[in-house]
């Protein structure tokens, strides 16, 4: 069976669900050390959370869940590679795959695949920073997910 979504107002939620929700937050910000005492907080049983947390999110957590595919054409010296994937670790991105063509007339076209979701900035201050790298001629997105 495939996964169906859906978005809804917060207002019609049924309570256990809501409160699942702020279980979760309460974890994830760190107001509670265990799910015993956060469920314990919110008034919701552990057996209710347990059956909601893995299938509700905050349209916000969803809507950071991203994948970016951003082709490159960089001068062929040593370390530009290097100071690209540096510059998207420091802002958070996973990079998840590197594809490189061999120098033809001193650039390298890369194409990698960075995961944005936990970026400490957004996509245009990424290719803003890159482009602004030495040794990058062009830079651009080519894919979105």
């Amino acid at each position: 069976m495939t996964a169906r979504y859906y978005v809804v107002r917060e207002d019609i939620l049924p309570e256990a669900i809501v409160k699942t929700i702020q279980v979760k937050d309460m974890l994830k910000r760190g107001e509670s050390a265990t799910v015993h005492e956060a469920v314990e907080r919110v008034g919701l049983s552990r057996s209710a959370f347990y059956k909601y947390k893995d299938g509700v999110y905050p349209l916000s957590e969803l809507d950071r869940e991203r994948i970016v595919t951003v082709s490159m054409d960089l001068d062929h010296r040593s370390g530009i590679l290097s100071r690209v994937l540096g510059l998207v670790a420091g802002l958070e991105g996973n990079v998840l795959t590197i594809n490189q063509s061999i120098p033809l007339q001193g650039l390298a076209n890369v194409v990698i695949s960075v995961d944005t979701s936990y970026m400490t900035e957004d996509l245009s201050a990424l290719m803003e920073r890159i482009h602004s790298l030495e040794g990058v001629r062009k830079a651009s997105v080519i894919g979105q997910g």
